[in-house]
C-alpha cells in the first residue's frame, strides 16, 4: 500500500510540473540544416591508451535533427578504413559551433592507425563534412 501511495504521489508531482510549465512538454522543430558544414578544428587525438583513443573535432553547427552522432572510419591502412566507430551527440541550436567526441575502442596497442571523422543526422545523412586521413599510434 505504501508503494502505491508513493507511485501516486510521484505521478501527481509530473502532472504537476507539466502542467505548471508547458514549455518543457512542447517540441522545438529541427534547425535549418547548414549550407555548408566545415570542421574547424582538428580532428585531433583528445586522449590515447594502449586499446583506445578518443578523437575531437569542431565543426560549425550542422543543422537539421537535434539527434547527431560523430562518426570516425578507421583502420590500418590508409586505403582501407572498413572499421567504423560512432558517439551519439545532441545538437544545441543556440551554439554556432559543435564538438564531437568519439571514442575508438578494441583497438591494438603499438600499432598505427588511420582514420577520417564524418557527422551524421540520426537517419544516417551525412552532414557533408569528411576529414582528410590522419594517423595515430596507439601506445
Amino acid at each position: 500500500m505504501k508503494n502505491q501511495i508513493l507511485i501516486w504521489t510521484i505521478v501527481a508531482c509530473i502532472g504537476t510540473l507539466l502542467i505548471s510549465n508547458p514549455a518543457r512538454a512542447q517540441l522545438i522543430p529541427p534547425a535549418k540544416k547548414a549550407a555548408h558544414v566545415e570542421i574547424s578544428q582538428g580532428p585531433e587525438i583528445e586522449s590515447a591508451k594502449a586499446n583506445e583513443v578518443i578523437i575531437r573535432w569542431t565543426s560549425n553547427n550542422p543543422g537539421g535533427s537535434d539527434e547527431h552522432f560523430g562518426v570516425v572510419h578507421y583502420g590500418k591502412s590508409a586505403t582501407d578504413l572498413s572499421q567504423t566507430a560512432k558517439s551519439h551527440i545532441r545538437l544545441n541550436q543556440g551554439h554556432v559551433e559543435t564538438v564531437f567526441r568519439v571514442r575508438v575502442e578494441g583497438l591494438e596497442a603499438h600499432k598505427t592507425y588511420y582514420y577520417k571523422v564524418d557527422s551524421q543526422q540520426a537517419d544516417g545523412t551525412s552532414d557533408g563534412v569528411t576529414s582528410p586521413v590522419n594517423k595515430f599510434a596507439t601506445p
